[in-house]
């Protein structure tokens, strides 16, 4: 179990703990990208995929909350080259294309058996949020600062680990019309930038922005997460 304190003697709230963790969830509405205080970031076509690094120690959670830590190994190889810790990331589990475009088909295929075997699809842990920072929770900070201690974090390259980087909201509309859409990507997530984490909650603070006929509604039925 990982318990952390926060950097705040003052701040009351409840310690994180991983053991009971949820994802923050997407809101789906019509937003002003434009309106200042946004970001956007590609939404990958994958499983959401939560993970706690702890010298060395990989746990890798579903949305489900089921243990994946062994189904992709080389993911917890990845992250288990991280020095020090503890740490907490959110982030999106893809299976890439030549082109680098997530592929959800591909990654059920592989995820199905739970476990890596000889052919197995390679997949890429595509990270977007830091919710522990060497065993600080910093859940409650800002995302433009999470964002900030998780592109420093993940400066240094890492095996089948990929940092999920954004564009100020007044580029979402060329975003979208020059990227999502030719390239048939599952969409964009508009986050606001002084958003605090909020576990298990649908929040207005993040909204997806889906290309239409991207995901088909009976997907998530088969979606083991």
């Amino acid at each position: 179990m990982l318990t952390v304190a926060t950097d705040d003697a003052s701040d009351a709230r409840a310690m994180l703990d991983f053991t009971t963790l949820r994802p923050m969830l997407l809101d789906e509405r019509p937003i002003d990208m434009a309106e200042p205080g946004w970001i956007v970031e590609i939404k990958q076509d994958g499983w959401r995929l939560m993970a706690q690094v702890d010298g060395g120690g990989v746990e890798l959670r579903t949305r489900g909350w089921a243990n994946a830590t062994k189904w992709f190994p080389e993911v917890a190889n990845g992250l288990g080259a991280l020095k020090g810790g503890p740490f907490v990331f959110d982030g999106e589990l893809v299976v890439q294309d030549a082109h680098g475009r997530s592929d959800f088909d591909r990654l059920q295929d592989r995820a199905r058996r739970r476990r890596h075997y000889p052919g197995a699809d390679p997949v890429v842990y595509c990270v977007f949020d830091l919710l522990v920072h060497r065993g600080i929770d910093v859940s409650q900070r800002p995302l433009k600062e999470r964002k900030a201690l998780l592109a420093k974090l993940l400066a240094r390259p890492l095996a089948s680990i990929l940092y999920v980087g954004h564009f100020a909201g007044s580029d979402g509309a060329a975003v979208f019309e020059q990227a999502v859409l030719p390239l048939k990507l599952e969409g964009m997530v508009a986050k606001r930038e002084v958003s605090v984490y909020t576990p298990g909650i649908r929040s207005a603070d993040w909204v997806k922005v889906k290309r239409k006929g991207a995901i088909p509604a009976e997907r998530f039925k088969r979606a083991s997460r």
